[in-house]
């Protein structure tokens, strides 16, 4: 009896463990460096292509500086966007999991993958240049396996800086009529073109001797295309560039490459003279294939972003602002001053993002969980959530298990929709549109779905709110203070804290100050100015403690203020002036209505220990 218990305890805890709802696994995920990029890519194409979701996570070289600068319950969306960027432009990204991945009844299906980056200048054009903040660990790591990249930006700037020539595209037949000018410019390309076609085909040019032949090139122009002859035809404008190319398509045989300027745009197009039919194809063919390895050379990494864009597959993550202000700032262009035109830009290339956080805030037991861990050990002790975890490819000889992230962010929103009761028919996505069940959740750039611009709820356990008016910043508090010892001078210290308010620190450094009845706020800013204060709380005016509303801690922000503390940020906001161009002014403007902010406390990794 004791051994048959023994073993039915063995088998239970196997298939708990099958469950994911005992003993901790780690999942093997397929690694990728530079070495076998093009081997993964032959193999991801299919799977993001039948997969329901592509599940991502970053693995960056630092997240913030100092505990301020880490995205807090209270910033607005732009706010909280700032901090993001700046973080974006600072540090880097040296791991990138991609994870495609099928929810089923009863288990998920996934392809996890790891890919090791570094912003290596292959083509020597000076680009990707970078400065970025990283441990030494990171960096060796990286500069040795990491594979390259170059954003679409960046890929557009190296094929004008390289010059190679791109095939051209039919061209676009204008419907209105010539001028005489545009009419004299074609005729004469025409005639040069036949010019050129009848030498190159005149049979009696063979027998000339080497100099006649070298002169005859010269005038005509001619030169050599491997070993087809070709001609390069100047063009002063892109509108001659149309031109050009509407009279090469009465040629049959005649096949175009634009020969880009370096300040951008085509400085003329080279004409290639093909023998016949079949020879004109496969030259085609040639140049596809030139075209194609020229920008995998470029792209790197790059493609993989660019397979899951093309698939108008929903992205999946956890801490979405983050994530995505890196993958905007390294591989798409450079990250615009404005979370509308973050969101709008980001949209063009990702239609529909999902953040398993907002999810989670729809369950009381994980409404306050943000950590991927912590969502996975809560899950197991609440619920019952018998799914799978099926991974076809599972790399089992894989000594490393980095990536692991992507794959626990599959499996916790297959969970989080069994918890929901949303099931794997109602979240199938259909002909490029998001599953309806799934719409709510889909494109939340920030920690708390409900944040608008006009009313703030700060604190996260109090559902009351406040507007951005009634907060307040408070600095200079002459060495170590606690936010109760703060809220205790305050009280005696004004008429305006006879009513309710609340005190938390922001750092060592600043503490905000949230006033729960309207208007009171500016009368302490106004005593504060006027030293109209009372008790310790004066003599600290006196000794260097400064107050400022939420507009300052707005514009340090913005403008990239990031000293270790708070307060050395808000003086900085306070001595800048005022007179902000309406281009800046739009950034720290709300968008509409009002802001809902909430605080908390949930730490944020820093891997910046330098």
């Amino acid at each position: 009896m004791v051994e048959q218990a023994g073993l039915t305890m063995k088998l239970l805890q196997m298939v708990l463990q099958r469950r994911g709802l005992c003993t901790k696994r780690e999942w093997r995920v397929k690694q990728v460096t530079k070495s076998n990029l093009s081997q993964t890519l032959e193999s991801l194409k299919p799977q993001i292509s039948q997969s329901d979701f592509v599940a991502v996570s970053l693995q960056r070289t630092g997240s913030v500086s100092a505990p301020w600068h880490r995205v807090f319950p209270f910033d607005t969306p732009q706010t909280a966007y700032s901090k993001a960027r700046f973080a974006a432009d600072k540090f880097q990204v040296f791991q990138f999991a991609v994870c495609p991945f099928s929810v089923r009844p009863s288990k998920v299906v996934a392809y996890p993958y790891n890919f090791h980056l570094f912003p290596r200048d292959e083509l020597n054009i000076g680009m990707p240049s970078y400065s970025f903040s990283c441990q030494t660990s990171y960096l060796t790591s990286m500069a040795r396996e990491g594979i390259s990249y170059l954003s679409r930006v960046q890929e557009s700037a190296a094929n004008a800086a390289i010059g190679n020539p791109i095939p051209s595209n039919n061209a676009k037949t204008s419907s209105s009529t010539p001028s005489v000018a545009d009419t004299v410019f074609m005729g004469r390309i025409k005639s040069r073109v036949k010019h050129w076609k009848n030498a190159c085909g005149d049979s009696s040019t063979r027998t000339e001797d080497v100099l006649s032949k070298f002169m005859r090139k010269l005038i005509l122009g001619s030169e050599q295309y491997g070993s087809r002859p070709s001609i390069n035809l100047d063009a002063s404008s892109e509108h001659q560039v149309q031109l050009v190319l509407e009279v090469l398509a009465e040629f049959d045989d005649l096949v175009a490459l634009l020969i880009p300027s370096k300040g951008g745009g085509t400085q003329a197009v080279r004409v290639i003279l093909t023998s016949s039919e079949e020879d004109n194809d496969l030259l085609k063919r040639e140049l596809q294939d030139l075209e194609e390895e020229q920008r995998k050379k470029v792209c790197g990494f790059r493609e993989v972003i660019d397979l899951i864009s093309a698939s108008q597959k929903p992205v999946v993550s956890h801490n979405s602002l983050n994530d995505f202000a890196f993958i905007h700032s390294k591989f798409l262009a450079p990250l615009p001053p404005n979370i509308d035109e973050f969101t709008c830009s980001l949209r063009m290339v990702f239609p529909y993002v999902l953040d398993v956080n907002h999810l989670m805030k729809d369950i009381g037991p994980l409404k306050k969980v943000t950590n991927l861990s912590a969502a996975a050990s809560r899950i197991k002790r609440q619920f019952f959530v018998p799914i799978d975890m099926e991974i076809p490819h599972e790399a089992l000889n894989e000594d490393k298990i980095h990536g692991q992230n992507a794959l626990r962010i599959s499996h916790l929103l297959a969970n989080l929709c069994s918890i929901l009761k949303i099931t794997p028919e109602m979240i199938k996505s259909d002909g490029g549109h998001l599953a309806s069940a799934l719409e709510g959740y889909a494109n939340i750039f920030h920690p708390h779905e409900d944040q608008t611009d006009g009313d703030l709820r700060v604190w996260t356990d109090d559902t009351r709110k406040a507007s951005s008016e009634d907060l307040v910043f408070i600095w200079g508090l002459g060495g170590k203070m606690s936010a109760g010892s703060l809220k205790w001078l305050l009280q005696g210290s004004h008429s305006v804290f006879a009513g309710e308010f609340d005190v938390r620190m922001v750092d060592r450094s600043c503490a905000i100050v949230v006033f729960w009845q309207p208007g009171l706020s500016q009368a302490f800013l106004e005593s504060i100015s006027s030293n109209g204060v009372s008790g310790r709380l004066r003599k600290m005016v006196s000794e260097g403690l400064r107050a400022a509303g939420y507009e300052t801690y707005e514009k340090a922000c913005k403008l990239g203020f990031r000293e270790a503390d708070l307060a050395d940020s808000m003086d900085k906001a306070l001595e800048e002036p005022d007179h902000c161009s309406e281009e800046d002014e739009s950034e720290t403007k709300p968008s509409s209505g009002p802001s809902q902010i909430y605080w908390s406390r949930d730490s944020i990794i820093n891997l910046d220990e330098l």
